[in-house]
Parts: C-alpha cells; sequence; structure tokens
C-alpha cells in the first residue's frame, strides 16, 4: 500500500508540475506584476495558489461525475484532452508560451490573482482535461491519495518558483526562462502523446 502511494505520488507530482508550464507562469508572474511591493506579489502569489488549487481538487474528483452525466467514455475523453494538451505543448516549444494565455489583460484589474494568474495562466483549457483524466484513473485509496498530495505538492513548487521568479528572472534573463518553456513543452508533448494513445488503446480493446 505504501509502495502505491509514494510511486503515485512521485509520478503525480511530476505530472502536474509540468502540467501547470511553471516556468512560463514565472515569465507571466513577471510581466504582471512588474513594479508591485513585495508584500503584494506574496499576496498574489498565496491567492493564485489557492485558487488554482480549490478548481485542480474540484476537477480531480469532477471527471467520473461528468463522463456519466454527458455520456462520454474516459478512454473519449483521453484522446480529446490529450489533443487539446498536445496543442499547448506545441505552443510551448515553438514559442515560449501556452496557446490560450500569450497576452496580458487589456484592462487594469484590481486582482490579478484569480484572473488572469490562476485561470487561465496556470490552469488552463488543456491542463484541466488533463486533470480530469488523471483524477479519473486513480482507484485505489493509495492512489487517490498519493495524486491528492501530487496535485498540493506540484503547486508548492510552482508557488516556490513564483517566490523566487525574481532571483530566476535575474540569474536566467528572459532568454533562459523561454529556453525552460520550450523545455517543458516537449515533455509534455510526450505527456499528451501517452494520453492519447492510451485512450485509443483503450477504445480499440472496448470495441472488440
Amino acid at each position: 500500500m505504501l509502495e502505491t502511494f509514494f510511486s503515485t505520488y512521485i509520478s503525480s507530482t511530476i505530472r502536474f508540475l509540468f502540467l501547470l508550464a511553471p516556468f512560463f507562469v514565472v515569465t507571466m508572474f513577471l510581466a504582471l506584476t512588474r513594479g508591485l511591493p513585495v508584500a503584494e506579489k506574496s499576496s498574489i502569489i498565496r491567492r493564485s495558489t489557492m485558487s488554482a488549487l480549490i478548481l485542480g481538487l474540484i476537477l480531480f474528483f469532477a471527471g467520473p461525475l461528468l463522463f456519466n452525466a454527458i455520456g462520454i467514455t474516459l478512454n473519449s475523453f483521453r484522446i480529446g484532452a490529450g489533443s487539446l494538451l498536445f496543442l499547448t505543448a506545441i505552443s510551448l516549444v515553438t514559442s515560449g508560451t501556452r496557446n490560450h494565455a500569450t497576452g496580458l489583460p487589456e484592462e487594469d484589474r484590481d486582482d490579478i490573482a484569480v484572473v488572469p494568474l490562476a485561470i487561465p495562466v496556470m490552469i488552463g483549457p488543456a491542463t484541466i482535461g488533463a486533470i480530469m483524466v488523471y483524477g479519473a484513473e486513480l482507484k485505489a485509496v493509495p492512489e487517490l491519495a498519493g495524486g491528492l498530495l501530487g496535485l498540493v505538492s506540484g503547486l508548492l513548487i510552482l508557488a516556490i518558483l513564483l517566490r523566487l521568479s525574481g532571483y530566476l528572472e535575474r540569474v536566467l534573463g528572459k532568454t533562459g526562462l523561454n529556453i525552460l518553456s520550450k523545455i517543458s513543452g516537449l515533455i509534455l508533448s510526450a505527456m499528451a502523446a501517452e494520453i492519447v494513445l492510451t485512450g485509443i488503446a483503450g477504445f480499440m480493446v472496448s470495441m472488440g
């Protein structure tokens, strides 16, 4: 049981961390909070991380309920979510940005923690689908516990990176962050391919 929990926890933490595209989020956070005092930046990090966590937990458990409600199979959703995730990965690899969150808000906002930072910068359409797929795949209690803790850990690591964003910008520069975003996109494309191929294989088996 413990072995299952720890293996699921480690793999889930890595999965969720790359799903969040951390270096792209860091780049957007730097752009959105340029010139703000440190205390306000810290508050934005806390609120955006908490908002993303609440949404992530809802999505984690919503998969099976949604699939049953609209009459689609997990394998069909795997193919759709994986394809959308692949498009996001291509965008990250080619330009270092997510295709759904490439610009800053046109109007000034009183609070950027939830929109656009938590949604859609941290959790966009492709991430939503992938979280629902991963949540639906975990059945046993140790797997569910490991997956949930992995989601929390992924967001905590992202929050730490945001705290260190100023330091990362000084050390890596915009070019370095962009390169790391592209590397994250490459890994994300492999994850997307795995989701799609698993869905296709499962669909073929179900069709006999």
